[in-house]
């Protein structure tokens, strides 16, 4: 199995949003962080073959993202995916991730730094945040057994300003 782990895009200011007395979790991305995306997504697939599922948190900058992220392979059908919010532990996305078949590509769009922890526990086993993803930013990462704590293998991880150069490179 192949893990495309990508931290949401840049979304509106926290403090800002809080005014509108709207839910954090409704918080959108930002005009620039949907053009930035679109150019992060465009260079994903030069370097990713195919996906064959887009999952995303429920929160509503994380669906924006994997809406970008699923247009630019081709117009992919989403899956909410309660586990990526980002008040679960990264350990409750296991079962799920077990629940796909082994020669599959994933792709789950999450916040940090939830998925930064969760791409960490997945090359290591340790209970540890030491892995920085910034918003926009994806990492692959390969299992050859089903996915477990420390089992995963690093085949890349990109800055959001590295996907967009891959786009404009090409």
């Amino acid at each position: 199995m192949r893990l495309l782990v990508i931290r949401h895009g840049v979304a509106g200011d926290r403090d800002e949003f809080a005014f509108t007395g709207r839910p954090d979790s409704e918080r959108p991305l930002t005009k620039e962080g949907r053009a930035k995306m679109k150019r992060a997504a465009a260079g994903l697939g030069l370097i990713v073959d195919e996906l064959n599922l887009v999952a995303t948190s429920p929160e509503v900058r994380a669906v924006q993202t994997a809406e970008i992220v699923a247009d630019a392979f081709g117009g992919m059908e989403l899956t909410i995916v309660d586990e990526l919010a980002p008040e679960r532990a990264p350990d409750d996305l296991l079962p799920w991730l077990r629940s796909h078949e082994h020669d599959t590509t994933l792709a789950v769009v999450g916040h940090g730094p939830h998925v930064g922890f969760l791409v960490g526990w997945l090359l290591t086993g340790r209970h540890e945040s030491f892995f920085e993803m910034k918003k926009g930013a994806a990492a692959m990462l390969e299992f050859e057994d089903p996915p477990a704590p420390g089992a995963a293998r690093l085949l890349w991880a990109l800055a959001p300003s590295h996907l967009r150069k891959l786009r404009k490179e090409r």
